[in-house]
This record gives structure tokens, C-alpha cells and sequence, in this order.
């Protein structure tokens, strides 16, 4: 079955048909993606209403099964017209994206209309199994991602600004075919490497650790990895804490498979951070899914519930962590998929091991 075939059936219980507003959800069940339209699905129809700027590459790009109108009185107006010619008074909404303002409007011009809230759950259990197709675009945009670090080993030195470490990094893979960021890239060292998510500064790389977090989009999917070197020599201090996170991520991808705990699969590496006199200082889940937001589910948490376990077609990052406030961090991550046997494939390549830059 195709997407729209399948959400259709998970959305026949609840309603005659769902509006979906948020680009990425359209994205996934049309493949066009734009960010100012709906998408109308009915259980004997699919419209793309998209206003003039879209409206021819919406006409070649959507997937098969859709229909594409260019509204001229409005697009809640256009609804309001589709739904009475279907017969259809029950609307499901996407109950994460759907503002009260938005809401109010609709209720205003869709008068006996039952509008209800729940097609976002909906995609959310659609968009956590990744098909064939979804894997190989992720592949794709990890290929970038493992090129742009081969690259940004070469180009590294001391004097550059974390800033320039970004940039490069962001261009490499821009230049090499991504079509665009996953996310806004991090590169901070020294004391700033202590910070989980810190922004790339315009000043000098300190030296000490290095951490470069950073992914490429690619066919509207997204990769995520992490790698940490150290600007400089390391001390002592910091090869043991470096070795503590590569000895918890590696134990973590070997203990991977499909119908492992979430919960399992954090404590693991928590485990290992924490015996080695890290308490406290993993301040993060272990990892999280990715697809076309680069944050999906499933998470691997100290907070997953028992029932939360790895399935195929999950795509998830492993990426412990050691962070020192004021000092220093480090962070590791790589990228799986959890195949058809339950057997793990990891995307990501670079190289983990230490790596000095002097």
C-alpha cells in the first residue's frame, strides 16, 4: 500500500476527510514540498491546493492520486466547496500545527463542520517506519555528511574561528549536492564544548575538544552526526573521558536490534558514563529518530515507556555524551536503521577514534 492508502485507513474511524497544513506532512504524503497550502484527503479523493507561485511545479512534481486546484476565493473557502461536494462533514485536523487562530477561522467558514483533532498521531505512527525509498534519501544525505568530515579534516587547523569551521563545513555539503541543512550546525571548542547545542562564536578555536555536530538534507531527508576531536594534544583527562563516550556508543550499536527497550538501550551507555565517574554529566537521551524533521520519534530515553522498542523501519541517532560546565565536552554520534531481521545498519562511516589537530 502507498502512503495515501494508508492513511486513509487510519483515518476512516475518525473522519470523512483531514486537512493537512504543516509543510512536512504534506511533503510526505504528496513528495511536493512548499510551505503555503493544504493538502484535502477523502476517502474517494486527494486534493494540493497551492495559490499561483506553486502551482506548476505542483502539477509536476506531486505523487500519483492527487489533484491539483489553485483556489480562487481562498483556500478555506476551497475546502468549505470540497467537502459539500463530497458529502463530508467530519474534518480531522493535524492537532500539533493547527493554531487556535486557525482553528477559529475554520470554524467560521466550514458552519456544520465537525472539526476534530488527531490526524497528527496519525502521521506520527506513518512517519516512524521508513519505507525503502526513505532510507535511501537518508543514505544519501549521510554520504554528504561522512564526505563534509573527511573534507573538514583536511581543511582543520588552529587559528581558524569556530565560525569558519561551520561555514566550511556547510558549504562542503551545499557545494557536493545537499539540498539543504538538517539543522543549524554546531561547532564549538574548548570551553564552549560543554555545551550540548552551543552556537558556533566568531573567535579562534580553543584548544582542547572540538565538537562538530552537523547534517545534510537530501530528497527531503535529513542526516545527524556528531564528532569530536581535540584541537592540540590531549591530556590524560581527556582521553579517558573521550574513550568513556566511544566505549558507550560502541556498546550501545552492538546491543542494537529490532525489539530492544528504548529505555534499555540509554541505560546501557548511561551505564558506562556513570561508572566511570561521569554522574550526572549525560545530560541527554541517548538518541532520536530522524526523517524529514530531523527530531521524530522514537527517542531511546531514561523516559521511554516499557512498551517502546525499536522496530524495522526505525531510524534512530546514538549519540552519549560527557559534558564538563565550564571546562569541556564530548559527543559521538552515528546514525541506524533497524532492518527488516531486526539487524542494525549504521549509516554513519567517519572514523571515531581520537583525532588531534595540531
Amino acid at each position: 500500500m502507498n502512503r495515501l492508502t494508508n492513511f486513509r485507513a487510519k483515518m476512516a474511524p475518525f473522519a470523512g476527510a483531514a486537512l493537512v497544513t504543516s509543510k512536512q506532512n504534506q511533503f510526505y504524503l504528496s513528495e511536493f514540498e512548499y510551505d503555503d497550502g493544504y493538502l484535502l484527503i477523502l476517502q474517494d479523493a486527494a486534493y494540493l491546493l497551492a495559490d499561483f507561485r506553486y502551482i506548476e511545479a505542483a502539477k509536476a512534481a506531486a505523487a500519483e492520486g492527487f489533484t491539483v486546484l489553485r483556489p480562487e476565493e481562498g483556500m478555506n473557502a476551497a475546502v468549505k466547496e470540497l467537502l459539500a461536494k463530497h458529502k463530508v462533514d467530519t474534518l480531522l485536523l493535524e492537532e500539533q500545527n493547527v493554531t487556535l487562530a486557525d482553528r477559529e477561522r475554520l470554524e467560521k467558514v466550514l458552519e456544520g463542520v465537525e472539526l476534530r483533532s488527531g490526524a497528527g498521531r496519525i502521521f506520527t505512527e506513518l512517519r516512524v517506519i521508513k519505507d525503502e525509498k526513505e532510507l535511501a534519501a537518508i543514505g544519501a544525505a549521510q554520504e554528504l555528511t561522512d564526505a563534509a568530515f573527511a573534507h573538514i579534516l583536511e581543511y582543520l587547523h588552529p587559528g581558524l574561528r569556530e565560525i569558519d569551521v561551520a561555514l566550511e563545513l556547510e558549504f562542503f555539503m551545499r557545494k557536493n549536492g545537499a539540498t539543504g541543512l538538517a539543522f543549524d550546525t554546531i561547532a564549538v571548542s574548548g570551553s564552549a564544548s560543554s555545551l550540548p547545542h552551543g552556537v558556533p562564536r566568531d573567535l579562534p578555536l580553543e584548544k582542547g575538544f572540538l565538537t562538530m555536530d552537523f547534517g545534510a538534507r537530501f530528497g527531503g531527508y535529513c542526516s545527524d552526526m556528531t564528532r569530536t576531536v581535540v584541537i592540540g594534544k590531549a591530556d590524560d583527562d581527556m582521553k579517558h573521558l573521550y574513550n568513556t563516550v566511544l566505549a558507550a556508543q560502541k556498546a550501545a550499536l552492538e546491543a542494537a536490534r529490532g525489539g530492544m527497550g528504548c529505555f534499555a538501550l540509554d541505560k546501557i551507555a548511561r551505564d558506562i558514563i556513570e561508572g566511570n565517574g561521569y554522574q550526572g554529566r549525560f545530560g541527554h537521551s541517548l538518541g532520536h529518530g530522524v526523517g524529514i524533521d530531523i527530531h521524530e520519534a522514537p527517542n531511546l530515553s531514561p523516559r521511554a515507556g516499557a512498551d517502546a522498542v525499536l522496530l524495522p523501519g526505525h531510524v534512530v541517532t546514538v549519540e552519549p555524551g560527557i559534558y564538563i560546565e565550564g571546562k569541556y565536552g564530548c559527543r559521538i554520534e552515528d546514525m541506524i536503521a533497524v532492518r527488516a531481521d531486526g539487524s542494525i545498519l549504521d549509516f554513519t562511516k567517519s572514523p571515531k577514534e581520537l583525532i588531534e589537530i595540531v
